[in-house]
C-alpha cells in the first residue's frame, strides 16, 4: 500500500505543473483509467475466483472489493495514472529542448 502511495504522490503533484497542464484532459484520463480498471478487475476476480492466484491477508489489508483486496484496485488506478504522466511529461521536457 506505502508503495502505491509513494508512486503516486510525486506525479500527482507535478500533474499541477503549470506549463504542462496536464489536469486539462480529465475526463480522457478517467476514462482511460476506467477501461483499464474495468478490463483488469474483472480479469483478476475472474482469476481469483477460479483459484489461479490469491493474495496473502497478511500482506494486503482485509477490505475488499468483489473479492480483490483494496490494494489491487488501487494498482488498477494509480500505476495507469503514473504511466499516462509519465508519457505527458516526456512530450512537454522534448517540446522545450527542441
Amino acid at each position: 500500500m506505502y508503495a502505491l502511495i509513494i508512486s503516486g504522490i510525486i506525479p500527482l503533484l507535478l500533474s499541477f505543473w503549470p506549463g504542462l497542464n496536464f489536469y486539462r484532459n480529465l475526463k480522457r484520463l478517467f476514462y482511460t483509467i476506467a477501461l483499464i480498471v474495468i478490463i483488469f478487475g474483472l480479469w483478476d476476480v475472474f482469476a481469483v475466483l477460479r483459484g489461479h492466484w490469491s493474495f496473502d491477508p497478511t500482506g494486503v489489508w482485509p477490505f475488499r472489493i468483489i473479492n480483490l483486496p483494496l490494494e489491487e484496485w488501487l494498482f488498477f488506478i494509480i500505476i495507469p495514472f503514473c504511466c499516462i504522466f509519465t508519457w505527458e511529461a516526456l512530450k512537454y521536457i522534448k517540446e522545450r529542448v527542441k
